[in-house]
């Protein structure tokens, strides 16, 4: 369904953090798509579409107040993170022949910006066409990153209902830099319990294998013949926790060039309620995470299925891999279309 009209758009508190700061919930709505983002760590608090019935229901996981976010930080429900999102092996990575060492806080990796990443903190908004623009300033040093970063994440509503997440930032310092959101999805309804069994269809024909630690080996493998091969569709299982290499290569995002359009990176369909997302982004990688690890505090196992659109895990430390260094004078500009139907 499609009306032509712009995207209603409306704001209003939505309570306070543990430290007193307030926190404002913007409302979009178009088309049948109603989207629901926070202040507080830029976070999709939900998304409601319709399915084949017509029925709209929320398909995001998300929580009911400020305080049960703050409670449930490990998940990242919703929130988009950052400084970079996955991991750094060893928590270090060199720059210009220059060492830094940033917060470990998952064994002795880094992971999803560190303790007070970009999904704790709370952003400025304003309205923009159809949709909201947070915006923040990362300090030099924050975190242990270098460079003063200064960053805007806009959602909107396109025609049709797709939510449009659009990324910029510029930094005084040569630094590295990978964003992501990372919203659960469950087609069948956020409350419906396991999203496993819904299907799959992924745009990849290699994966960056990872060792115990979830670190990149530096390897791009194959999925021809593996249970990474969502080529065509098919039923996603439990267990995976995986960057694959998306087929085609964007444009550079790094160099104050317009990147190309979204190309295809994944489609997810739920039989029962005929609900379709497609995912369309100018990253070159998308992580699969079924959630496995949930235990039941929020959400039980398999609860969402994360489709994370972002350059590779610890490219601060494979030069192999699509550079994620940002320098002064250049411009990192990223966007991916999450679209809904139903058949």
């Amino acid at each position: 369904m499609t009306t032509g009209r712009p995207t209603a758009i409306r704001t209003e508190d939505f309570g306070a953090l543990a430290d007193g700061t307030d926190v404002r919930r913007w409302t979009l709505e178009r088309d049948g798509t109603r989207v629901r983002v926070l202040t507080y760590g830029a976070i999709v608090q939900s998304v409601e579409v319709p399915g084949r019935d017509g029925t709209r229901t929320g398909v995001a996981l998300g929580l009911p107040d400020v305080a049960s976010y703050e409670k449930f930080p490990g998940p990242y429900l919703g929130a988009l993170v950052g400084r970079y999102a996955n991991r750094i092996a060893g928590a270090g990575f060199v720059l210009d022949g220059t060492a830094h060492r940033v917060t470990r806080n998952e064994g002795r990796n880094h992971v999803h910006g560190g303790t007070r990443g970009f999904d704790k903190r709370v952003w400025r908004a304003r309205e923009v066409p159809d949709g909201v623009e947070l915006s923040l300033v990362a300090e030099d040093g924050e975190e242990g990153f270098p460079g003063r970063l200064a960053l805007s994440v806009t959602y909107s509503l396109d025609e049709g209902g797709a939510l449009r997440i659009g990324y910029r930032a510029t930094t005084d310092a040569p630094t590295v830099l990978n964003l992501t959101s990372h919203t659960y999805w469950n087609l069948a309804g956020a409350d419906s319990g396991s999203a496993l069994g819904q299907q799959l269809r992924i745009a990849a024909g290699h994966i960056t294998p990872v060792d115990g630690e979830a670190v990149p080996t530096g390897e791009l493998a194959p999925v021809a013949g593996t249970r990474f091969d969502f080529r065509r569709t098919r039923v996603v299982g439990a267990g995976y926790d995986h960057n694959f290499v998306l087929d085609r290569a964007p444009a550079k995002t790094f160099a104050g060039e317009a990147p190309a359009g979204e190309a295809f990176a994944a489609e997810l369909y739920d039989a029962w309620s005929g609900r379709v997302l497609t995912v369309r982004t100018t990253e070159p990688g998308l992580q699969l995470y079924t959630a496995d690890h949930f235990d039941g505090q929020p959400f039980g196992p398999c609860a969402g299925i994360a489709l994370e659109t972002q350059h590779f895990p610890d490219s601060p430390n494979r030069p192999e891999f699509p550079s994620t260094v940002l320098r002064p004078g250049e411009e990192f500009v990223s966007s991916t279309v999450y679209g809904f139907s139903a058949r």
